[in-house]
């Protein structure tokens, strides 16, 4: 049955300690670690039951915890410790207002997800890791930094196995008021509302509550407002969650409904406008279009604004590497990539088995394979022959496909290897080349045949046909070559090193 009505319980606490709330609100405390000590002395069962969250702590305290607190002369002087220490932290100035040069007045960061800290469960990996350290490291240098995301009503799915193994999702249901969150009001006291106009005569309406982190403020929109259509509400109900339209409207939300929460925070706090628009991923785009937008509204030209724009832009990316399914491979000659193909630039299956193992012949002009390393020497069904010949596995031959030879070693993870198999690959490749000798009838590699019309069989090498071939001091085999001439005796035989 679902709840008509939410009511979030809070105390009152007693003035001695009021300090205790705004430590609860700054999320300082996350990476501050007598503050979480402090918290956890007031109530250590509390304290774990809530799993470190010092604001759902505060709500478990009883009255007459709270009234032993406020008597306490150890836990006040640990309490006004730390309330001053967040006061000189959150004013002193630091690296930032201390740094020489002209630097921006304030740069807004937007990204999907912020993983600050459990109590606020608005982020899944590492994307989010990465953007809630970012707002830490600015705010301890003192960085004018804004942050910009969405506040998902069922955050990520929390992961358990039952009892036949499998694994089942639970979305848990957040309030914000239970939450280390306010929402921003105007100056009348009403709430911060951006509006979005949508295809279709709709409109996405969304709310916005701040979190503090240290001296960085983060902005989150909440599309859960009873204006909205029911379609609309759920926009941000879970982070990555729905289907292409649906994300589509978040990254709308994100990029253009953030942009003017930015405004609107900057027009009621007084803080200075952002002067660079940094983006985590491609996620808030949309960000780029609503500040033309805003330009083109004042009268610049389009170009004009679209360079303005471009150069006050900042994209990151946490996973640099090529993604297949966003950017297929295309070959130079315009033909689609075979399966091979795309596997060795993915990679392949034996892209980890690959090191100290063969690598292929030398590359040629002309020749066109789209791997990591770029174009590769071979024509693709030339290479796979020549692999085919060398008895290498199907996975070490498509992970090898574009390694670099260099004096008769490969490298792969900053690794060489000896290769005595070039030798023969050597050897034959010289026999192909050769050209071939007016009156032999054979190429011009040893024939080893006595009935030679030209030479009478003198370019065999002692022995017949089967020469032996034996290690030299450099690693390599010696065998016996000579090219089929008029003048050619078993006297000049000589043995030449691969």
């Amino acid at each position: 049955m679902k709840a008509i009505r939410r009511f979030s319980v809070r105390p009152v606490l007693p003035e001695p300690l009021r300090p205790l709330s705004d430590l609860a609100h700054n999320l300082r405390w996350s990476w501050h670690p007598e503050t979480r000590e402090l918290f956890r002395g007031a109530d250590p069962d509390g304290w774990g039951a809530s799993g470190g969250d010092p604001v759902r702590t505060l709500g478990t305290l009883s009255a007459r915890r709270l009234e032993e607190l406020a008597h306490d002369r150890d836990f006040l002087e640990r309490l006004s410790a730390a309330a001053g220490d967040l006061r000189e932290y959150l004013t002193e100035p630091r690296w930032y207002q201390r740094a020489e040069g002209e630097l921006p007045a304030a740069v807004a960061y937007f990204s999907p997800e912020f993983g600050i800290t459990a109590a606020l469960p608005q982020y899944s990996g590492g994307l989010g890791i990465l953007a809630g350290d970012h707002l830490k490291a600015a705010s301890d240098l003192g960085v004018p930094l804004i942050g910009v995301g969405l506040l998902y009503r069922h955050g990520y799915f929390r992961q358990s196995l039952s009892r036949d193994g499998w694994q089942q999702e639970h979305y848990p249901v957040l309030d914000p008021n239970e939450l280390p969150l306010e929402p921003l009001r105007e100056p009348d006291g009403a709430t911060v509302r951006v509006d979005l106009r949508l295809p279709g005569g709709r409109t996405l309406r969304a709310h916005v509550w701040q979190a503090r982190v240290g001296r960085v403020p983060l902005l989150l929109l909440d599309s859960d407002v009873e204006e909205n259509a029911p379609r609309e509400r759920d926009v941000t109900d879970r982070l990555y969650g729905g289907g292409s339209e649906h994300r589509l409207l978040q990254e709308m939300l994100l990029g253009i409904g953030g942009v003017r929460a930015v405004r609107a925070y900057c027009r009621v706090t007084g803080h200075p406008a952002p002067e660079v628009f940094h983006t985590n991923e491609g996620h808030a785009g949309f960000l780029g279009l609503e500040r033309i937008r805003e330009m083109s509204g004042k009268g610049v030209p389009f170009d004009t604004a679209l360079e303005a724009v471009r150069a006050g832009t900042v994209f990151t990316t946490h996973t640099p590497v090529p993604m297949l399914r966003h950017r297929p491979l295309r070959p130079r000659s315009g033909r689609p990539p075979s399966r091979r193909r795309r596997r060795v630039a993915g990679g392949g299956r034996g892209a980890g088995a690959a090191a100290g193992h063969r690598d292929l012949p030398r590359r040629r002009p002309g020749a066109v394979q789209h791997g990591r390393d770029g174009p590769s020497a071979r024509p693709a069904r030339q290479r796979r022959l020549h692999a085919a010949r060398l008895g290498q596995p199907g996975d070490v031959r498509r992970a090898v496909a574009g390694l670099r030879r260099r004096r008769g070693a490969h490298h792969l993870h900053h690794q060489r290897c000896a290769r005595p198999h070039l030798d023969r690959r050597r050897d034959a490749g010289a026999a192909r080349r050769r050209p071939t000798v007016p009156g032999c009838g054979r190429s011009a590699a040893p024939c080893a045949s006595s009935s030679c019309t030209r030479c009478g069989g003198a370019c065999a090498p002692p022995g017949g046909s089967a020469a032996p071939r034996t290690p030299n001091s450099a690693g390599s085999t010696a065998s016996w070559t000579r090219t089929c001439s008029p003048s050619a005796s078993p006297a000049a035989s000589r043995p030449t090193s691969g």
